[in-house]
């Protein structure tokens, strides 16, 4: 591919045929991104993790999370330009990817706040019943200063892996409402208006059977606070959401769905963000490269700039092909997700191949955001090391990506089952087939049966190099695809 692509976002995305709808204003975000949102982006990093007052003069209980002045002006520019409202009234919901896929070029951690509020306006308008949508869907989809924001809540102290055994708070039915008493270990965009959370209804069993989902407002009916700030998180990189511990004592919430299907509606907004953590992940390859690529333009070693050495521009090719391998798997389950979101269990055939190419997108497109960042810092050498310049940043933000909402174990664990109980794997070589060179298409087809015929013990001590090498078919075969 022509280098010059990788300089920024939209170019990037032309490159490989993506188009945008004339209301989607991608170029305009952009211009302002360069113009004024990255040096706002770089005083939020360096300045680090933002502080909550807790208490107003009069000693009220507020919980403001306090950012420099700027913040909320950078916040702002994805939500005006559709980052959530796109889904329901707009361009639809790949809209919304291709704004969070510009955002984190510029800052991955503020694609963190638009993936949380759009799995919260997506569950609300699916499962909230129509007095639920009509009072606090709007909100989400307003294009002002006024929008409101959105989080989803699962994890606790134990872990987020394990959610039957660790998730405490008890939910207990009161009327139209319910309350909710517990504790939110990891509660990401903390101080939003609206939040997704997982608790146990009273005499729940302790398994993921026993979870539901609840809709919790950030205020009670009578104005007051409906759940308190604890602290924030210091965290290496994300630094443009707030993470905090959040405190839940008689919360006001509201049931969605059926209670007996709370974790299907757990996993459908864990999925979302998901398929967003692939987007993202993708996107700071993007910028990874494209700043090595700007140094090794200019740095001159041996009589010529070393972007002219055969082995780093060989190295070069090798990540952009990557890149565009790992666009090409998590697009794909873009398109997959909005063909399948409407689905409620059980699910289809198509539903479960969603979830493995999900699986396989946000295992592989985060590690490999990590190296790509990694060969950043490389190309740079010393210069790479030192926080006055952004290479550092990019790895920082980087080993997040691998952890948010389901380790590499936690997505080869899950691949594996849906392969295992729903015959995922052959769905997903119908698909590839047309593309796939047919002998490669056979030989993974094999191993994937021969490994799921493997005691249980074996399939998952074993597994992570098969869920690697089928990550990586996937994604080479897809790539074919599009236009490169």
């Amino acid at each position: 591919m022509d280098l010059e692509a990788l300089r920024t976002p939209t170019r990037f995305l032309q490159s490989l045929g993506i188009s945008f709808p004339p209301e989607l204003e991608l170029r305009e975000l952009e211009d302002w991104w360069e113009a004024e949102g990255k040096s706002i982006s770089m005083m939020i990093d360096r300045l680090g993790t933002p502080w909550v007052r807790a208490f107003d003069r009069f000693g009220r209980r507020v919980d403001e999370i306090l950012y420099p002045p700027d913040y909320r002006r950078m916040l702002l520019q994805g939500y005006r330009a559709g980052a959530v409202w796109h889904a329901f009234e707009g361009a639809g919901l790949p809209a919304t990817f291709l704004i969070g896929y510009l955002t984190a070029f510029y800052d991955a951690g503020l694609y963190c706040p638009y993936t949380v509020s759009l799995a919260t306006a997506l569950v609300l308008h699916k499962y909230g019943d129509s007095e639920l949508r009509d009072r606090f869907l709007p909100p989400l989809l307003r294009r002002d200063g006024e929008v409101w924001q959105g989080a989803t809540w699962m994890t606790e102290a134990g872990g987020g892996s394990d959610l039957g055994a660790t998730v405490e708070t008890i939910a207990r039915p009161g009327g139209p409402r319910w309350q909710l008493t517990g504790e939110k270990y990891f509660a990401s965009n903390v101080g939003a208006e609206l939040a997704l959370v997982a608790a146990r209804p009273e005499g729940a069993p302790r398994t993921v059977r026993g979870l539901a989902l609840f809709l919790l407002p950030r205020y009670r009916e009578d104005g007051s606070l409906n759940y308190t700030i604890r602290r924030l998180k210091d965290k290496i990189g994300t630094r443009a959401v707030p993470t905090g511990e959040v405190e839940l004592r008689d919360s006001e919430a509201y049931l969605l769905g059926r209670p007996e299907e709370g974790i299907y509606l757990i996993l459908e907004a864990l999925n979302v963000s998901r398929v967003a953590n692939s987007i993202g992940s993708v996107a700071l390859m993007q910028r990874a490269i494209a700043e090595a690529l700007a140094f090794a333009e200019r740095r001159v070693a041996f009589g010529r700039p070393i972007l002219e050495h055969p082995l780093m521009r060989r190295q070069f090719e090798e990540r952009v092909r990557t890149l565009q391998a790992a666009f090409a798997l998590a697009w794909t389950s873009v398109q997959m997700l909005d063909e399948v979101r409407m689905e409620r269990p059980p699910y289809s055939p198509r539903y479960h191949l969603f979830r493995l190419l999900t699986h396989l997108a946000k295992y592989w497109t985060a590690e490999q955001a990590v190296q790509a960042a990694k060969w950043a810092m490389e190309v740079h050498g010393g210069m790479g090391v030192l926080g006055e310049y952004p290479v550092e940043r990019w790895l920082r933000e980087a080993m997040i990506l691998p952890i948010w909402e389901g380790t590499p174990h936690r997505q080869i664990l899950d691949g594996l089952e849906v392969m295992a109980r729903k015959g995922a794997h052959r769905l997903l070589m119908e698909q590839l087939a047309p593309e796939a060179d047919p002998r490669t298409l056979e030989e993974m087809m094999d191993r994937v049966e021969a490994h799921l015929r493997l005691p249980p013990d074996a399939q998952e001590a074993q597994a992570e190099p098969l869920f690697r090498d089928l990550a990586r078919f996937t994604a080479d075969t897809l790539l074919r695809r599009f236009r490169v």
